[in-house]
């Protein structure tokens, strides 16, 4: 029997589900297929969502209208928000989340999504003719006919899972791998290679000691992930806990590395720097007694809880008589030991910037199949692959995030200019512009151009409305607003800051550290009358306009630096050279240059081993 659809993706994982979202709400007849429905957008590793650098992805993915930043908040079990001590550019949110009922909102709101289907099956063959993708045929010998492909498949091509000397095939613990793509994309010509990821324990709460632990509390003020109008923190609010290895835990370990895959040869593939199992740890910080060890709660009321920071693929004996070291676990119980899986990625330098595949056309990858890790990471991914799968099938402009506009655009412009040699992880170093993709600010980057587009709804246009209009006119009276020395010293004085002199703006007593707009708004009657006619999202609004106003100067000149860097990716020389002929160049520029095909002289200027003498030669060949 024979389907026809706009877009067919492959795999409901987080990358999947945002891909299939977003082209149905865009218009596009679509089709999910995944193994199992009872396992979409499952939390493989750790049921938590955000972090460092990847809390601010999760925030522009629900800014441009994805379903991540909504589905955390609905099934939060704790959220904090990191970094507080730092500027605004570090904060990063992040939510426990129940992982069961992570898994039923995301089914239910696609289940419920127009011009979507859901086929529970797995992919056995793409069907490609003439270097272009037309549609797959499922394991039952069902074949969808499409217009274009997008692959989301995790860790299932060729999953192989490591427990000491044990082999398991599988994409994940107790379900099966996916065979037979890997070897179709390799004959027409895309590169692939293997990656390793692990993940921890999973321990029984009710065998842990916590008096031996110490308590991480979660946030209980109005942060959350989604921009939206709803109420966060709708669950129970639980805890987390810490404690430590000891040099007992790693003696132990230790014993153990002659049977562990990392070690002994069975492992070949490349693992996570930032992310490094227990064995690794104390191989590679060998003079460290102790390590730091994040017990935490996998849902609102499961015992199931989740080692973090215990990543292993040692035997289990190992793993077992390694936990009892730790005073917390003397008496522990698992659900399940540590493991290790290997997986097949393909090179995302052959990739364009809308996640299309250069070589087969139509077909679009996100997610770990290009090399990357994390939730946030591979959402992000598939929510700009649906976007754009949806655009191949009916016209428009592709749609790609600048470096200055998202962490979402710097993912995917390292992906497909730098590749990658091990799992791609997400920071905030990796941006050149962290003050300007702000997790505070995500919405008025990003909402508009996606309203344009047609993903976000008016009811998320008209909030953002609202919210910039609340900002300006806050804004605007304090920039207006005269201050007099004797009305307001003494308060000052209280407040730790220096009396005024003479007469000047609120707007400069808003920039001192001491002073915030509640502060301030208590010695000015007429401000805090001001902030009174504030909507309902109050204390969102004022936080904008508090860093927005202390921060003005280191955001004017990031845009300035932006803007000049700008100019260069306004310079298209894709298909104007043949680097081979280029002498000038040096060897490595014109084999990478030829290998990236870059699309701007900027993208150019990124690629790892061009110089600035390289990018000199090329402006000078086009007449600049």
């Amino acid at each position: 029997m024979d389907f026809k659809y706009d877009v067919i993706v492959i795999g409901a994982g987080h990358a999947g589900c945002e891909a299939a979202a977003a082209a149905a709400n865009l218009g596009s007849k679509t089709v999910l297929i995944t193994m199992d429905m009872n396992k979409i957008a499952q939390m493989s590793c750790n049921p938590a969502v955000g972090g460092i650098a990847k809390g601010q992805i999760v925030r522009e993915i629900d800014a441009l209208g994805g379903g991540m930043g909504i589905v955390t908040d609905k099934t939060a079990i704790q959220f904090r928000m990191l970094n507080r001590s730092k500027g605004p550019a570090m904060w990063s949110p992040r939510a426990q989340s129940d992982r069961a009922k992570f898994i039923n909102e995301w089914r239910g709101i696609l289940e419920n999504t127009n011009n979507l289907d859901i086929w529970q099956d797995f992919v056995k063959q793409l069907i490609i003719k003439d270097g272009q993708v037309q549609g797959v045929i499922s394991g039952m010998d069902v074949t969808f006919y499409a217009k274009t492909v997008v692959i989301t498949t995790g860790t299932f091509l060729n999953g192989l899972m490591h427990i000491g000397k044990t082999q398991l095939r599988g994409g994940r613990i107790a379900e099966p791998a996916s065979y037979g793509i890997t070897e179709q994309l390799k004959e027409a010509g895309i590169a692939t290679d293997r990656m390793k990821t692990g993940t921890p324990v999973r321990i029984d709460g009710r065998s842990v000691d916590f008096s031996m632990t110490e308590e991480q509390i979660g946030d209980f003020d109005f942060h959350k992930f989604s921009y939206m109008n709803h109420a966060p923190k709708t669950l129970c609010q639980l805890s987390c806990w810490t404690m430590y290895t000891n040099e007992q835990t790693h003696e132990v370990l230790r014993s153990g590395l002659v049977d562990s895959p990392l070690y002994n040869g069975q492992i070949q593939s490349i693992g996570p720097r930032y992310c490094p199992s227990i064995e690794t740890k104390i191989v590679t910080f060998a003079d460290k007694t102790q390590h730091q060890l994040f017990l935490e709660p996998e849902g609102e009321t499961t015992q199931e809880y989740y080692l973090n920071g215990f990543s292993s693929s040692l035997p289990l004996d190992v793993q077992l008589n390694a936990l009892k070291t730790i005073p917390a676990f003397r008496n522990v119980r698992i659900y399940r030991p540590g493991y290790a899986i290997e997986y097949d990625f393909f090179d995302p330098t052959q990739l364009k910037h809308n996640l299309e595949s250069k070589i087969v056309k139509n077909l679009f990858f996100a997610g770990q199949v290009n090399g990357t890790t994390g939730y946030e990471e591979a959402a992000g991914q598939g929510l700009i692959a649906g976007i754009n799968a949806h655009i191949n099938c009916h016209g428009g402009d592709e749609f790609i995030l600048n470096r200055d506009q998202a962490y979402i655009g710097v993912l995917i412009d390292d992906l497909v200019t730098k590749g990658v040699d091990e799992p791609y992880r997400m920071f905030t170093s990796r941006a050149e512009y962290r003050i300007l993709l702000r997790q505070d600010d995500a919405d008025m980057r990003l909402t508009e151009m996606s309203y344009k587009l047609g993903l976000a709804k008016q009811d998320r246009f008209d909030l953002l409305q609202t919210k910039k209009e609340e900002i300006n006119r806050i804004s605007e009276f304090a920039k207006n607003y005269s201050i007099k020395p004797q009305y307001i010293n003494e308060g000052l004085e209280k407040l730790g800051t220096a009396p005024l002199k003479h007469g000047c703006k609120l707007i400069d007593l808003i920039t001192r550290p001491q002073i915030t707009l509640e502060n301030i708004a208590e010695l000015v009657p007429a401000f805090k009358e001001e902030l009174d006619k504030t909507s309902d999202r109050k204390e969102e609004i004022l936080e904008a306009v508090e860093i927005l106003i202390k921060y003005e100067g280191y955001i004017q000149r990031e845009k300035l630096i932006a803007d000049k860097i700008n100019r260069l990716e306004h310079i298209h020389i894709k298909g104007k050279f043949n680097y081979n002929e280029i002498h000038t160049l040096s060897t490595e520029a014109r084999q990478k240059l030829c290998k990236i095909d870059p699309e701007t002289i900027a993208q150019a200027g990124r690629i790892p081993g061009i110089s600035p003498s390289d990018i000199n030669i090329l402006l000078v060949l086009l007449g600049r």
